[in-house]
């Protein structure tokens, strides 16, 4: 399967805020890849929003520090300037995850090919996969519309995640059920967020510990989203 693997594990986190700095080098101690969806026509800016009752930087990496940031991850597109899709004209559609996905490869220096839908909620549907699908370069496209399981998916321009990280106790009680498989069929565990949460919730720690527990094991594939998704069409 993955590198003669049959578990995988892999994370994605949107909106390429400055908090990524911290969580990239928590998943470089413990041997982890993730992915991470970038807004390119809203990096550099600075702001703050209100989660869990707290005000978070939500302040953008520069373009120039695109490439250095996210070195040995993935870099995917997230749409130039974040807008709901699912009302937005197909022409513009197109252009926000096209233009998005072609200036973050300039700027990562190699093709970008995924992407994670833009907003909470419903913020897909046929329309715009059918769009992403025909009329853009993206190869996979993730929703926020966790299932808490393990199973490979055929549709990979809808793909369901299996955790939203804040939801910590269903993480950490899907980890412990992951690293109990036996691999008799092939498993992906697929982990998003995005880091600012990790000021709002403050959970820093508890992310640590469960990078901690997931690292190092010698039956796990730990991988890009591009790495577990495509892992059939890129050896």
């Amino acid at each position: 399967m993955w590198n003669g693997k049959r578990k995988a594990l892999t994370f994605s986190f949107d909106d390429g805020v400055r908090q990524d700095i911290r969580l990239v080098s928590i998943l470089n101690q413990y041997g982890l890849k993730g992915t991470f969806n970038l807004n390119s026509g809203l990096l550099g800016r600075e702001a703050s929003l209100v989660r869990n009752g707290v005000t978070v930087r939500h302040d953008k990496v520069t373009p120039e520090e695109v490439r250095d940031v996210y070195a040995g991850h993935e870099v995917a597109a997230h749409t130039l300037t974040h807008p709901f899709l699912p009302k937005t004209a197909d022409d513009e559609v197109v252009r926000q995850v096209e233009e998005d996905r072609l200036r973050l490869s300039a700027l990562c220096g190699y093709e970008v090919v995924g992407m994670a839908y833009p907003g909470g909620g419903i913020n897909h549907d046929a329309r715009v996969e059918r769009l992403v699908r025909e009329r853009t370069g993206i190869r996979y496209a993730r929703t926020t519309d966790a299932r808490g399981t393990f199973t490979l998916q055929t549709d990979l321009i809808a793909f369901a995640p299996t955790v939203y990280y804040i939801e910590t106790d269903e993480m950490f009680r899907l980890g412990e059920r992951f690293l109990s498989l036996g691999g008799e069929e092939p498993a992906l565990f697929y982990v998003w967020g995005h880091s600012y949460e990790l000021d709002a919730w403050d959970f820093w720690d508890r992310f640590e510990a469960f990078c901690a527990m997931m690292g190092g094991r010698e039956d796990i594939f730990y991988g890009t989203n591009r790495e577990v998704l495509l892992y059939d069409t890129t050896k």
